[in-house]
């Protein structure tokens, strides 16, 4: 028996869910690429909430705290309410590669993107520095993680392979799309 498990790859978690998987494990640039334009407003409106309740409750019953005290306190809380609204918004980006919520758009987006790359010999998923031993490490630590965002922000920042969806469609719509367009250029 063979302890080597460089070349194993462990069996990828998936959740049921209402709406199509698209990705287990999306790539923190692709979640950025993929998200609506009503995410980018509920994270502006997440992170103005801090501060804009910190300022309504200073003007209907002051502080008092001293030269430069709400100053502070208001770039504190403009601090936290930033990070605060790019969770949420990054979370219910990526929501919609899990398949948790309505994601017609972003199967469709997922669908010409990796059919492009098939079409142009490149790996689907990017390429990776990583081997793929460590490549597993990374998609394990990172599978899912968007559902306890709450209390851990994780990111995926690592190519690999493993997410959770049989790539054979890819490939399989690449094939019908070159094939269609050898016989619209042996047909003129």
């Amino acid at each position: 028996m063979s302890n080597d498990t460089s070349t194993y790859q462990f069996p990828s978690k998936t959740i049921e869910t209402k709406y199509p998987l698209i990705d287990n494990d999306p790539h923190f640039k692709r979640v950025i690429r993929y998200a609506r334009p009503s995410d980018y407003v509920h994270g502006v409106v997440a992170a103005a909430a801090g501060p804009g309740l910190l300022w309504t409750m200073e003007v209907f019953h002051p502080s008092r705290v001293g030269k430069g005290g709400f100053a502070q306190a208001m770039r504190l809380a403009g601090g936290i309410g930033v990070c605060g609204g790019f969770i949420y918004f990054y979370q219910r980006s990526i929501l919609r590669f899990y398949g948790m919520s309505e994601n017609a758009r972003e199967i469709q987006m997922d669908m010409r993107e990796m059919v492009d790359r098939a079409k142009a010999g490149l790996p689907l998923y990017g390429e990776s520095q990583l081997t793929p031993a460590m490549q597993g490490v990374a998609a394990r630590q990172s599978r899912y993680s968007a559902l306890f965002m709450h209390a851990l922000p994780w990111f995926n920042f690592v190519n690999h392979n493993q997410h959770g969806v049989d790539t054979a469609k890819y490939y399989q719509q690449a094939e019908r799309e070159l094939e269609a367009e050898r016989l619209a250029k042996s047909g003129n």
